[in-house]
């Protein structure tokens, strides 16, 4: 069962690669063609909403993305929080920069608008620029805090650096919590951590049954510039850092005692 699962899911995640890459050369071409950019966030959104449904997720959503261009923070468990969030609401991701490199994958994050950083470079300060920059345009970001995966039990602490992209831009941050189940606990299949490699990663979920995917979009949380811009400044940020992160591992806790009590709670936002 789990070959005809995986044989099944495989070819409809890779015909779906095929028109999301369509998609993207369409978009490209049309923007040659006016001579000016195209917003493709909606268009990835779009895209991002097919990819988890031929992955087999299902996702439950509670809660809403607030309109106007804001700075989404999250914790990190996979690379497929990446398709799961872009889904639920259009946004630009900044995303590590060996995921540019990916064969196929790496191509449509960059069509997609997918900002890169390259971690331990020392070139967080010009992230935080372009973040900004991007939030001034009136386009959406989500961060990953805490700058790497995690097994998806906790929620690790939180680096601030880029979170003062916000305030840069004068724009809100909402954080997001997201979880994985399976069976009602935790899943120890989603979790992208160590030295393992997209590929092999990939074929472990779609061989096994559908996994749960919690989201949980929280209130957000106004960023003053003034209020930090003193010599208290680190020391703000910090506490906003600490309260942001305890944001996330309630939600990221209320999504694991709802999948022990009732498998899932909130609106489902897709299933297969």
């Amino acid at each position: 069962m789990g070959y005809i699962r995986l044989s099944v899911r495989l070819t409809l995640f890779v015909l779906f690669l095929g028109f999301t890459a369509g998609v993207a050369v369409a978009v490209s071409l049309a923007e040659l063609i006016k001579r000016r950019p195209i917003d493709r966030t909606p268009y990835a959104s779009f895209c991002f909403q097919g990819a988890v449904r031929c992955l087999g997720f299902r996702v439950r959503q509670q809660g809403q993305a607030i309109d106007g261009p804001v700075l989404f923070i999250s914790n990190h468990i996979s690379w497929s929080d990446i398709p799961v969030l872009g889904g639920t609401a259009p946004l630009r991701f900044l995303s590590k920069a060996e995921v540019g490199q990916w064969p196929l994958i790496g191509w449509l994050a960059h069509q997609a608008g997918t900002l890169f950083i390259q971690r331990r470079s020392g070139k967080s300060g010009l992230s935080r620029q372009e973040i900004a920059a991007t939030l001034h345009q009136g386009q959406s970001v989500l961060v990953f805090p805490e700058g790497t995966t995690s097994a998806g039990l906790t929620v690790l602490p939180f680096h601030q650096r880029l979170l003062w992209a916000a305030a840069d831009a004068g724009v809100a941050i909402q954080p997001i919590s997201i979880g994985y189940l399976r069976d009602g606990q935790p899943d120890h299949l989603a979790p992208f951590i160590g030295d393992d490699d997209f590929q092999s990663h990939l074929m472990r979920l779609l061989q096994k049954p559908a996994v749960e995917v919690g989201v949980v979009y929280h209130p957000p949380v106004t960023v003053v510039p003034g209020a930090l811009m003193d010599t208290r400044m680190d020391t703000d940020m910090d506490t906003l850092c600490q309260t942001l992160r305890q944001t996330v591992m309630e939600g990221l806790t209320q999504i694991h005692q709802s999948g022990a009590q009732s498998g899932t709670a909130g609106k489902p936002v897709s299933a297969r």
